[in-house]
């Protein structure tokens, strides 16, 4: 029995790999320990319906922030990935056969909380023929059931050994976001991402918009793993090109001295102007800071974005 606390048994295909020396943190990105009363009525809520967060799972630095609100992002599927990307802390292997009753149980969740927007994503599951787009709309119906009126952002795999119908099951569900990240810049997905593909994770969102022009995509990218500005700048085209309304970009933050490297820490200036760059380049919505995760504070971003096309539209 494999115990997912142990770093070679959560990551056996890391354990070969040499240690990379985690540099400490600047001041910027630290966050403090999570204690509060309103953290821990999320803990206990998420335990009683065993489901699993990506705030655990990926090592989250905002968990004691979002969860002291009631905000968690769902992982479905499980906590096993079938990739072994080298940034990401989420275990890997081969997963356990999907849980019929998750969707209700997430739905059940999210009532529970109160929750006015919620995220939910997953895991990677290359070992099923659909990769899970149909789990994915069984949660999204579950939630829109118990809660009408809590808006959806989902956040999903890329897909990428699934036939077509597979990405319009998930989008046949209407959420009301839809988000793929591409993670990082092209250059690096040999060593970053090597499971995943650049043009078929940029060309997936734009098929979103293809089936339902009316829906939101996101997407968001890491730095710090050794791109350089003009890369970045490029990959916001390459979503601007692929109608991407929403753009996140976050510090990486290495979990463990056997995961990629953190090459530098990019200062809160660096942010600022990719922010600039992004809005001119025409995001609806941008979310560049060091701390910036794909759901932080996801449900007030949604409210801006939907504001931000009514705006757009010219609409009251």
């Amino acid at each position: 029995m494999r115990d997912l606390k142990l770093p070679d048994q959560r990551h056996p295909e890391k354990a070969h790999r040499p240690d990379n020396e985690q540099p400490k943190k600047p001041a910027w990105i630290r966050v403090k320990a999570p204690t509060s009363a309103g953290y821990k009525a999320t803990r206990d809520i998420l335990r009683e319906k065993k489901l699993v967060t990506v705030c655990e799972e990926a090592g989250c630095p905002n968990v004691g922030e979002c969860w002291s609100q009631g905000h968690a992002t769902m992982m479905i599927m499980g906590e096993i990935c079938t990739r072994g990307c080298t940034f990401c802390n989420v275990a890997t292997g081969k997963p356990q056969t999907l849980d019929a009753f998750e969707p209700g149980r997430v739905a059940h969740a999210v009532e529970q909380l109160g929750l006015k927007h919620v995220v939910v994503t997953s895991v990677d599951r290359d070992d099923l023929e659909d990769g899970g787009a149909d789990h994915f709309a069984q949660t999204i119906r579950a939630i829109r059931h118990r809660s009408p009126d809590t808006t959806i952002e989902i956040l999903t795999p890329d897909f990428l050994k699934c036939p077509p119908s597979a990405l319009e099951t998930v989008v046949e569900a209407r959420p009301d976001v839809f988000n793929h990240n591409l993670e990082t810049v092209p250059g690096l997905y040999p060593e970053v991402r090597p499971g995943a593909r650049y043009f078929h994770s940029l060309r997936l969102l734009q098929k979103v918009k293809e089936l339902d022009p009316g829906m939101f995509t996101k997407s968001g990218i890491m730095v710090g793993l050794g791109e350089d500005r003009q890369a970045v700048l490029q990959v916001m085209d390459d979503m601007r090109a692929a109608d991407v309304d929403f753009l996140t970009i976050g510090q990486y933050l290495q979990p463990t001295p056997k995961h990629h490297r953190v090459a530098r820490f990019v200062t809160p200036d660096e942010f600022k102007g990719y922010e600039t760059a992004a809005y001119g380049k025409g995001f609806l919505m941008v979310s560049a800071t060091p701390l910036t995760r794909s759901s932080y504070h996801a449900g007030d971003d949604f409210a801006r974005l939907r504001d931000a096309r009514n705006a757009k539209l010219g609409r009251g």
